[in-house]
């Protein structure tokens, strides 16, 4: 496959500079480019790498001046282009069973939309609705009464319990859990621990992505709630009841106690861990393995745990480092003191 820098440049709305008739016919990062290959740069700490790199064109950003030589495709978004051009190299792999598989099981009283293909060992229980155009990988267990809307990806060994509800486009990674029971007990004055069964559901607006092996617990009588065009890594915890707001992105191993509330665009970095019932802001990012034990009621970046204003966590760690010259500083003065006590006592 070769496609000229004009025909890239026009498929994605990029301007060229350079060559129109360049060829290229493959795509690799920026260091590893071969004059054939295409790469892009989007931070622009790499920027020094430009010169250095043999790639055939290289996506840009505006603000970043273009090398004389080179072929450049300016965009303000250099890796979503860039991506586009990937998609056209490499092609993801297609699935060879279409429609519903013999193997599957569905209820007789499960709906199934048009264009929906069921993979090999799929259970569908009473009542769910699945909407059209959807994927149902293999293995893949929908509930009873669970509604799951159009052009859904549940991908192999997706668990979704009886009465969630999808929007559309929702895609669900290989072995992602929605609906699991939350983590509720009542514990009595000996200490036996009796479960209290969680009565409500799941809902994941449209547009969100769930990683894989990601569980979202099931409220006890309400709703734990995934915003629209959320996206949630792998491993992440979410427990029952929690509201996570529009457009949040949670990395891998975050974990969210019950009842908390994240508002629009709220980002935790890996391993963030925050207790229940709390309300996090619109706009608070929160840099990896932070500790929030308090609501966060204003935007801004936090660290630490507790977790606090990153401009405090900042000074806490040059502190932290500075302990040891301290602590022998605070050593060289007790023993100054005690000679002195000893010579003023003599």
């Amino acid at each position: 496959m070769k496609y000229t820098l004009s025909e890239l440049a026009t498929f994605t709305g990029s301007q060229l500079i350079g060559n129109p008739d360049y060829e290229i016919t493959g795509v690799e990062n920026l260091e590893a480019a071969l004059p054939n290959e295409a790469a892009f740069l989007e931070n622009a700490r790499y920027e020094k790498q430009l010169s250095a790199s043999q790639a055939g064109v290289i996506f840009i950003h505006p603000s970043i001046p273009p090398l004389p030589g080179k072929n450049f495709l300016v965009t303000p978004h250099p890796s979503l282009s860039f991506q586009k051009v990937l998609e056209l190299f490499i092609a993801s792999p297609q699935s060879g069973f279409e429609g519903i598989h013999p193997s599957a099981v569905i209820h007789p009283d499960a709906t199934i939309g048009e264009d929906t293909t069921v993979g090999p060992y799929s259970v569908i229980d009473r009542g769910a609705k699945i909407g059209p155009k959807c994927r149902i990988g293999p293995g893949v267990f929908i509930g009873a009464e669970t509604e799951i809307g159009s052009e859904c990806i549940l991908h192999a060994h997706v668990t979704v319990r009886e009465g969630c509800f999808l929007g559309n486009r929702v895609i669900l990674q290989p072995g992602a859990v929605i609906g699991a029971c939350g983590f509720g007990y009542f514990t009595d004055n000996k200490g036996k621990h009796t479960h209290l069964k969680q009565l409500g559901k799941v809902v994941l607006e449209d547009d969100v992505e769930i990683g894989a092996n990601t569980a979202i617990d099931r409220a006890r009588f309400k709703t734990t709630r995934i915003g629209r065009g959320t996206k949630i890594d792998n491993l992440v915890q979410i427990g029952h009841q929690v509201e996570v707001g529009e457009d949040n992105l949670l990395v891998a191993q975050v974990g969210i106690a019950g009842s908390t509330k994240t508002g629009r665009n709220v980002v935790m970095g890996g391993q963030v861990g925050v207790a229940g019932h709390l309300t996090i802001h619109d706009g608070v990012m929160l840099a990896a393995q932070s500790g929030v034990s308090k609501s966060l009621l204003e935007s801004g970046t936090y660290g630490g745990a507790p977790a606090a204003p990153m401009k405090e966590v900042a000074v806490q760690y040059v502190h932290m480092r500075s302990l040891p010259k301290l602590i022998q500083r605070l050593k060289e003065l007790e023993a100054k003191i005690e000679k002195y006590e000893k010579a003023f006592l003599s």
